[in-house]
């Protein structure tokens, strides 16, 4: 039998359903109709909405949900809304997502609800920018595109990959505007060598939060751990990206698929979806501030809120099925240690390539994808094909087929 949470439904169904047909349908199948003194049945009272738990970002002192919204597409504006409903009121967005739609569709959103600024915590990003002067350029447009005057946290660096763009002139950048109240939070976005760029901004005092790909299978990383443990005690906020660590499948016959079934079957019969486990996991670690999950529907949403309103930690069993699969299909997953695997391909762009390629066949996003790969300059493109990959192979350590996959991508989205 499963455990009941505080209103009377049953946890395993109460994510089974909500995962299926949304949160707010749970509440409302559960409502018990009353009889007044005739025997007409008439409404119950309704029940105040569950919000999302809520932490620290760091020395922010900020408190903020530990599910966050990622609207790096445009979506529905039921989203924005119903996510604030559930407490849901981190947002992320980008300068760059959707050529700037999707900032665009949050800055509808606000002029027509102006009144809801002050609940949002709204996070953005800069794009390609080389100096301070590029930064204030990207920042503007941001706000216009936002409707808005301030940006609650700013990643002004994106995508960090070594530290070389943290320089003082960035620092100083942030400290101005923080002074102009332009931004009230500064940080930066990291795909790939993060542990080297955590510990590395675990030294700084400037950077009040990073956003990055965590999982769990980096989890098992003991580099990755030591670096969240350094940048957590130093009071950098910390958001986790990408929690579903989802795997290439190039291969007509999948040497995982068994592996696949036995993790799915185990969580389900936990009450948990294989989406909502693996979120769940990251939730748990509580160095982690908040989950930015990308939810372009109200679908998603409320499968995600779901797992984050449920109080049931993952058993120790559970993060060891976790563990063995991680072990079990790690060939198919690129684990952002792109210093180690490009040196030996020649200076092709692995990461960026895996990446696109994690976007077009894990998410089907097919225009992000295409994104991605056309920023790989020209030349490169045209010998990508010719490469000898097996010395990148040989010292990666998940041990991907490199050479497959980057011809499987430069097939897709070239």
């Amino acid at each position: 039998m499963s455990r009941r949470d505080d209103k009377g439904i049953g946890r395993r169904d109460f994510l089974k359903t909500a995962g299926l047909i949304g949160v707010g349908s749970v509440i409302t199948a559960a409502k018990v109709n009353a009889a007044d003194a005739n025997g007409q049945n008439v409404p119950a009272a309704q029940p105040p909405i569950q919000k999302v738990p809520k932490r620290k970002l760091g020395k922010t002192g900020v408190e903020v949900p530990i599910l966050s919204l990622g609207f790096g597409r445009p979506g529905e504006q039921a989203v924005l809304r119903q996510s604030l409903d559930w407490g849901v009121n981190h947002w992320d967005t980008s300068l760059a997502a959707a050529n700037g739609a999707s900032e665009q569709s949050i800055g509808d959103f606000i002029a027509k609800n102006p009144d809801r600024r002050k609940d949002i915590f709204l996070v953005t990003k800069e794009n390609k920018s080389k100096t301070p002067d590029d930064l204030g350029k990207c920042l503007q447009t941001s706000l216009k595109q936002l409707n808005t005057n301030y940006i609650d946290l700013y990643f002004g660096v994106y995508m960090v990959n070594d530290m070389v763009r943290l320089t003082d002139d960035v620092k100083n950048w942030a400290q101005n505007a923080k002074k102009q109240g332009v931004i009230k939070h500064f940080g930066f976005t990291t795909h790939e060598n993060m542990p080297q760029c955590l510990m590395a901004a675990s030294k700084l005092d400037w950077i009040d939060a990073i956003m990055m790909k965590y999982d769990f299978r980096l989890m098992q990383d003991k580099q990755m751990q030591d670096a969240i443990d350094a940048c957590h005690k130093a009071g950098i906020g910390l958001i986790a990206m990408k929690t579903q660590a989802m795997r290439q499948r190039n291969a007509s016959t999948d040497p995982n698929a068994e592996a696949d079934k036995k993790m799915l079957a185990h969580f389900l019969e936990k009450g948990f979806t294989e989406g909502q486990a693996k979120i769940k996991a990251v939730m748990d670690d509580q160095r982690i501030s908040t989950v930015c999950s990308s939810m372009t529907s109200t679908t998603m949403l409320m499968t995600n809120i779901a797992a984050a309103l449920d109080k049931t930690k993952l058993a120790a069993e559970d993060m060891d099925v976790l563990r063995q699969y991680a072990q079990a299909t790690c060939s198919g997953y690129c684990a952002g240690c792109a210093h180690i695997c490009e040196p030996a391909a020649l200076g092709v762009p692995v990461g960026d390539i895996m990446r696109a390629l994690m976007y077009h066949d894990s998410y089907g996003d097919i225009a992000q994808a295409k994104a991605v790969f056309a920023e790989i300059p020209a030349d490169v493109k045209q010998r990508l094909l010719s490469v000898d990959y097996s010395v990148a192979e040989h010292v990666c350590p998940n041990r991907m087929q490199i050479g497959k996959l980057i011809a499987d991508a430069a097939a897709k989205l070239a």
